[in-house]
């Protein structure tokens, strides 16, 4: 009776029965212990294990299906030391016995011990099954261990050991998380039939490593015509159209979804994500409104949202609704209503998130949420605490030193920032090409052109870094702010890209600062000649033309932005007047 209620997964019964049959029945034989505990293993009963396990000693005699059963309950109940001092009182140990412990350290983030049991394992002449292997391969993703990862793989095809969908799909994922996304290929290539779970797991590959484009092009290859996607699979190809912009494609596997009825969250989240990346935050907001148990994802992807469409102002706002329904933010949710705050330098805000980050213990534990609030502080123009933040940081990343080097930069410190990032170099930090960004920009900031002319030249010589248009955009501002325009233009000319937007602005500013019209009309005829239906190049045009007192040439721009049409966006600026009106800070700071 027992096994019946089991296999029609009716465990709490089969608990239930177990506890009558202690008040009659003395004594119990392994297979009920060994059915009970799988009930109780299957419910997380991990208190319910524990009394089993007490029988089991009383009883006495446990063979070692009994033993694997207590290491299997305890692994997922995530008491892994019980599990281990279970698993070590199994006297002739089997694959069963072997994989059920590694199985175990993997799922409870024990990747390393997982790896040194197998060896164990082959030292004692046991050969590992699929599962075994599966499971290994999955450790080997989590440490992101390629070599060994590719040593399980000959190992499997040198025992003659057979793909199942749980083995392909680990292969795939480690391969793709270690960054080998071609052997990924190889080994869905070599499959002898494809099934919609190796499928799904080459397409999820694609995605997570940035190969959207293969997704998608996998994703509609008619070969795989006959296989009906899973929620797995709509959610990985929503993922890849939110990182190519691919709305239609993205609308069409929305309909999809619906005809499937693809209801996860997992879908709907992967849904709002996409449209919201698309700039269609109707959409999203519609997506969202569907949801019936909104999770912390769908909120943080709808603030997130907003965020990146220049509406921080509704982000902060529906933060608040998140807080208002007593949903407790993350760490994801810290860093984008952080950066929300920032963008309104909304300082009341922010200074509760930090209060909030500190009391749930989040700064010291996340590096992403420190880094947000040293930045919202640099970018409020509050470096003390920017700085108080990073000194206290007990881990930082290279986007956290490129943050404070940043802050010291636009507020002047140019000095500051070439301390730090001589201070990052010391703890043998190699900078990337954004900490270069943050270094140039401080350069050009406070006009130190020798120090910004050498950290340029040791980006492209001693870290090979091929410098992007940002890079070339400070140099150019660096020398213009410093009157040295001959040489700025001459830079320009000699660039093996074509120049943009921000480097000509950075140009013309510094002509406006020392009077070159000169020099500023050969630029602007150069912008003009890439970017006619630009309204900004006029209005430079038609200013520096007044600032020169030439008063027919301003009527001449004026004419003819209006012959073509054009009109200038107007600027503006924000502060905050009194973030209390609209968002809480008692609210925010409320766990």
């Amino acid at each position: 009776m027992l096994r019946w209620y089991f296999l029609n997964d009716c465990h709490p019964e089969v608990v239930r029965i177990y506890g009558q049959m202690r008040s009659s029945v003395k004594e119990n034989d392994n297979v009920v212990f060994s059915i009970v505990l799988k009930a109780c293993r299957e419910l997380r009963d991990i208190d319910g294990g524990r009394k089993v396990h007490g029988h089991v000693l009383k009883a006495g005699s446990p063979d070692s299906f009994v033993f694997t059963g207590l290491v299997d309950m305890y692994a997922k109940c995530g008491d892994i030391k019980c599990s281990r001092q279970a698993f070590d009182e199994i006297l002739h140990r089997n694959v069963v016995s072997w994989t059920s412990m590694i199985v175990g350290y993997v799922q409870n983030g024990c990747a390393e011990e997982a790896l040194a049991l197998f060896n164990r394992m082959r030292g004692g002449r046991v050969g590992g099954n699929q599962f075994t292997l599966g499971s290994l391969v999955t450790a080997c993703s989590k440490l992101g261990a390629l070599h060994q990862g590719k040593w399980l793989h000959g190992y499997l095809i040198k025992n003659g050991i057979e793909l199942n969908s749980f083995l392909v799909t680990a292969l795939l994922d480690m391969y793709a998380k270690c960054g080998e996304i071609s052997d990924a290929k190889t080994v869905f290539d070599e499959l002898s039939s494809t099934d919609l779970v190796s499928w799904t797991a080459m397409i999820v590959g694609y995605t997570q490593s940035g190969h959207a484009y293969m997704a998608l092009k996998l994703f509609t290859n008619e070969k795989w015509a006959s296989l009906t996607p899973n929620s797995v699979t709509a959610a990985s190809v929503l993922s890849a159209c939110a990182q190519l912009g691919s709305l239609n494609m993205g609308m069409s596997v929305h309909g999809q979804g619906i005809k499937l009825g693809l209801e996860e969250s997992a879908v709907k989240n992967a849904l709002l994500d996409m449209y919201a990346k698309s700039q269609r935050m109707e959409d999203a907001c519609c997506v969202f409104n569907s949801i019936s148990e909104k999770d912390v994802i769908a909120w943080n992807s709808l603030i997130s949202g907003f965020v990146q469409n220049g509406s921080a102002d509704k982000a902060l706002e529906l933060f608040q609704q998140m807080r208002s329904e007593s949903l407790p933010p993350d760490a994801v949710t810290l860093v984008v209503v952080l950066s929300a705050s920032a963008f309104l330098a909304a300082l009341t805000v922010g200074s509760s998130l930090h209060a909030y980050s500190i009391k749930q213990g989040l700064l010291s534990a996340n590096v992403h949420v420190g880094t947000a609030i040293l930045n919202f502080y640099a970018k409020c123009g509050d470096l003390e605490s920017a700085r108080r933040v990073f000194d206290g940081m007990d881990f930082k990343n290279t986007v956290t030193w490129s943050a404070m080097i940043g802050g010291y930069g636009i507020h002047g410190d140019g000095s500051g920032s070439l301390t730090l990032f001589s201070d990052m170099l010391k703890e043998e930090i190699t900078p990337t090409e954004v900490i270069f960004t943050s270094i140039l920009s401080a350069c050009r900031h406070t006009g130190l052109v020798g120090e910004g002319w050498r950290y340029f030249n040791s980006m492209c010589q001693d870290y090979n870094f091929v410098p992007s248009m940002k890079h070339y955009a400070c140099v150019i501002d660096l020398l213009s702010r410093a009157g040295r325009l001959e040489e700025a233009l001459e830079f320009i000319e000699r660039m093996p890209m074509q120049p943009g937007i921000s480097l000509f602005g950075a140009f013309l500013h510094g002509c406006g600062l020392y009077s070159r019209c000169d020099l500023a009309e050969v630029a602007i005829k150069r912008m003009l000649e890439l970017h006619p239906d630009e309204a900004c190049y006029y209005v430079l045009m038609s200013n520096l033309s007044a600032s020169d007192g030439r008063w027919s040439r301003v009527n001449y721009f004026m004419e003819l932005m209006e012959e073509k049409g054009l009109k200038k966006s107007p600027a503006c600026s924000t502060l905050e007047m009194d973030a209390r009106d609209k968002f809480s800070a008692a609210r925010v700071a409320t766990a």
